[in-house]
């Protein structure tokens, strides 16, 4: 699934601004996609200079980036807690966001959810009144045709999510598949959020309700900053 984006000097901005939140002996979560790769650059440049902080990547993606940009890397594991997690959004409505645009969402929940601070890193084109851009959900694949019947029944139009440069479905980290759900304008993302949680074979879904601290809304001349 493609969405369209911002301009990437906006989502350098975006990230960029978001990195400048880090001090040094943070644990920073380090999120998944086009936006959160710039910031993980500027930590990247941050490390070079002397900053002393240690990432958790919520992906494959997020991690080799992160290497290759020479920040040292740990897990949940072996930490006690997350200062800052640095993550994109596919939308965001206040301070609801649907994220999953990378078939991440499952480990950048869980990230996110643990940090002192979340902060969202965001282009101009990821703004709505309302939340309305289809919410991805990781299912386990035995429960594929059983999870699409139970969103259906929730108002939900449930799409297998296809792989771009090979033949069959998108397969996440964690070895699950991806439905894409629209459901139009969500009027009360808790409630379908609750809804979603509790479909037996669900892993996790798209929908980041009430988790943001600070959105970083970059635009081609600088980034407004809003706490939420």
């Amino acid at each position: 699934m493609k969405t369209t984006g911002g301009s990437d000097e906006a989502k350098r901005n975006a990230g960029e601004s978001a990195a400048e939140a880090v001090e040094d002996g943070m644990v920073v979560g380090l999120g998944t996609g086009s936006t959160t790769a710039h910031a993980i650059r500027a930590l990247g440049r941050m490390v070079d200079s002397g900053l002393d902080v240690r990432g958790v990547p919520t992906s494959f993606q997020s991690r080799q980036l992160a290497q290759a940009e020479g920040i040292p890397l740990t897990d949940l594991d072996a930490v006690s807690g997350i200062d800052v997690a640095i993550d994109g959004a596919d939308q965001f409505a206040g301070g609801d966001l649907i994220k999953g645009g990378g078939a991440a969402h499952a480990r950048e929940k869980i990230v996110d959810g643990a940090a002192d601070r979340f902060l969202v890193v965001v282009d101009p084109s990821k703004a709505a009144e309302r939340l309305q851009h289809p919410v991805p959900v990781e299912v386990l694949p035995a429960a594929r045709t059983t999870v699409a019947d139970d969103v259906r029944r929730l108002g939900g139009d449930p799409t297998l999510r296809d792989a771009e440069r090979k033949d069959g479905p998108v397969v996440t980290d964690n070895g699950n598949l991806v439905l894409d759900c629209e459901f139009g304008e969500i009027d009360s993302p808790g409630d379908l959020a609750a809804d979603l949680s509790a479909i037996p074979g669900v892993v996790e879904h798209g929908l980041f309700v009430g988790m943001a601290d600070e959105i970083h809304a970059g635009n081609d001349d600088g980034v407004d900053v809003r706490r939420v």
